[in-house]
């Protein structure tokens, strides 16, 4: 007889909140969490969706198992010759008119701010929902990224360099194509994508690899729970490894030849039964052992930089920049955020061609201000991007009029203005001096940044022309 499977203790719970807090842990997210309000009382989301598609689709559901699963309505539609695109479109219009919140449990786990990279295998939106909302006041701040074998995505840096939090949509997103799960063949063709040496998000399985992993309300059947640890471990789970896991939902506990089988092979996986209960007790647990907030000494800024999101806001300012001057940029956006201005700049830059150019083209056209931030760097720096930045705002200032200023040069260091390395329109401006982005506080009450006092020029006044 195998020895019991290893559950989480105190002392477990504590190793597993202290990898939390230095980001060593990335949870992977399942359909068991889903359970939304619907107005018959809470269900789990896909449960919900099977019964809505069924409707769409015509599907006979007393000839499906009971209950019936929304593989059971794909299976059913598709052997009675039904277009498997139809399938997608309309899962899509379904979510579309849905008008849900995300789910407790996704709250609860955004508001673990140690999480900065989260896996879905899910195709909805709840959980960047939850992250924007608990995180960024509901700006569109987090990153989303949707595999698929027609598209491999892979995350757009190493893991220490993120900028913002990102939620990875393993089984693919939501959508009128047929990119993402909704069948059991469909979870068939992405595993053995995944699997393929070509077809494999090289940086999200290398962070798979060396970090502990929560599998949190999966609905994994056994083999394809044991299939999906081997292929995030990349090794035998019976080799010596220095990270785990925790399998976490409402089913495996019960399937005795997978408890087995872990028990003999997987050492280093335990086993928690109950999602929503184990992210209450995580979420319990995380907030117990935080901090209290740091007193803010006088003068100092206690704005909180927060990421700009992925679209740039209506009548946003513009800030344009050298990549080595980004942390002086990231508190001048938490400054100004804190006066109520709304700001956007290109956080990545890691993106190229045209798209990317056409859509910072369409941004300076149609911003309230453009920043140019200049300092050493972009005295160093005589070939660089943001020049083509300054290039296209000195191209819209011309149909500006002399008397609305649309350019404010920011200088965030001692670069002497007279010297800069900067178009001659840039010169013909004040130049604002904020001394690593962050603008010394005034005695009185808080004042709109000076460079803000201007009469600016509406992005509805320029036609472009």
């Amino acid at each position: 007889m195998p020895p019991p499977l290893a559950r989480l203790d105190d002392d477990a719970w504590e190793d597993l909140l202290n990898f939390i807090e230095e980001r060593r842990v990335i949870p992977i997210i399942g359909p068991e969490l889903l359970k939304v309000e619907t107005g018959t009382g809470p269900r789990l989301l896909y449960d919900w969706i099977a019964e809505k598609l069924a409707a769409k689709l015509n599907v006979d559901t007393a000839r499906l198992p009971q209950p019936y699963t929304l593989n059971d309505v794909v299976c059913w539609f598709l052997s009675s010759h039904g277009r498997r695109e139809d399938t997608y479109t309309r899962m899509r219009s379904i979510l579309r008119e849905a008008n849900f919140a995300p789910p407790r449990a996704l709250t609860q786990l955004a508001q673990i701010t140690d999480f900065d990279l989260f896996v879905s295998t899910t195709f909805d939106s709840f959980l960047e929902q939850a992250i924007n909302a608990e995180r960024f006041q509901g700006a569109q701040s987090t990153e989303v990224i949707g595999y698929s074998p027609n598209r491999v995505a892979d995350l757009p840096t190493e893991r220490e360099q993120l900028q913002r939090p990102v939620v990875y949509h393993l089984l693919g997103r939501v959508s009128a194509s047929p990119t993402y799960v909704i069948s059991d063949e469909d979870t068939l063709e992405f595993v053995c994508a995944l699997q393929s040496e070509h077809l494999t998000p090289e940086k999200l399985f290398h962070e798979l690899e060396y970090n502990h992993l929560l599998l949190i309300g999966s609905n994994f059947s056994n083999w394809l729970v044991r299939l999906f640890l081997r292929m995030a471990k990349r090794r035998r789970l019976s080799d010596p490894r220095d990270v785990g896991e925790v399998l976490a939902d409402d089913h495996s506990d019960r399937d005795e030849r997978l408890m087995a089988f872990l028990q003999q092979v997987s050492l280093r996986t335990r086993i928690y039964s109950g999602a929503e209960e184990f992210v209450d007790e995580l979420h319990r647990r995380w907030m117990a052992r935080r901090r209290p907030a740091d007193v803010i000494p006088l003068g100092a800024s206690p704005q909180r930089f927060l990421p700009p999101e992925r679209e740039m806001p209506d009548n946003a300012v513009f800030i344009s920049y050298a990549r080595e001057d980004l942390p002086a940029v990231q508190k001048m956006k938490a400054g100004l955020d804190a006066a109520g201005v709304k700001t956007w700049f290109d956080l990545e830059r890691l993106e190229s061609g045209d798209d990317y150019d056409r859509k910072i083209q369409r941004n300076i056209a149609r911003c309230s201000y453009f920043i140019p931030v200049v300092s050493a760097a972009t005295q160093h720096r005589l070939e660089g991007y943001f020049r083509r930045e300054w290039s296209y705002a000195i191209d819209r200032a011309r149909n500006i009029a002399d008397g609305a200023l649309f350019i404010l040069p920011v200088c965030i260091d001692d670069t002497n203005e007279g010297d800069a390395q900067v178009p001659e329109k840039f010169k013909t401006v004040h130049f604002t001096r904020l001394a690593a982005g962050v603008r010394r506080p005034p005695a009185g009450p808080a004042l709109r940044p000076p460079f803000m006092k201007h009469r600016r020029v509406p992005a509805d006044e320029f036609d472009g022309e």
